[in-house]
């Protein structure tokens, strides 16, 4: 069974910091590359930052230097340090595999959690 959940989102004023949280299903976890996309409303998902199994990460120019992110094997997690937040980074964001999961011929998403920053 395919499981990604997302919390930890949440409004903040520009300059806060949030840690988003993702539960992964364990088979899944455990063989890939995991990401984190940001969706601002109507438009295509954006790759924010990658981790490998072997936590080697990369991240989106635009937010290097202000995130970070981790993962937690025994807790089958991946994690979104977000700090300087700035309202440029407002958007639902979700977890997933580079690349997407694919179900039934479809990509597979998460419901997502909203990151809101503003004053």
């Amino acid at each position: 069974q395919v499981q990604l959940v997302e919390s930890g989102g949440h409004l903040v004023p520009p300059g806060g910091s949030l840690r988003l949280s993702c539960i992964v299903s364990e088979n899944i976890f455990r063989t890939n590359t995991m990401a984190w996309y940001r969706q601002v409303s109507g438009e295509a998902r954006d790759l924010v930052a990658q981790i490998t199994t072997g936590s080697i990460t990369k991240y989106a120019d635009a937010v290097t230097g202000r995130f970070t992110t981790s993962r937690d094997r025994a807790k089958n997690s991946v994690f979104l340090q977000m700090n300087s937040l700035k309202t440029e980074d407002t958007g639902v964001y979700y977890c997933n595999t580079i690349p997407v999961m694919i179900t039934n011929s479809r990509a597979y998403w998460g419901h997502g959690t909203q990151v809101t920053v503003s004053s």
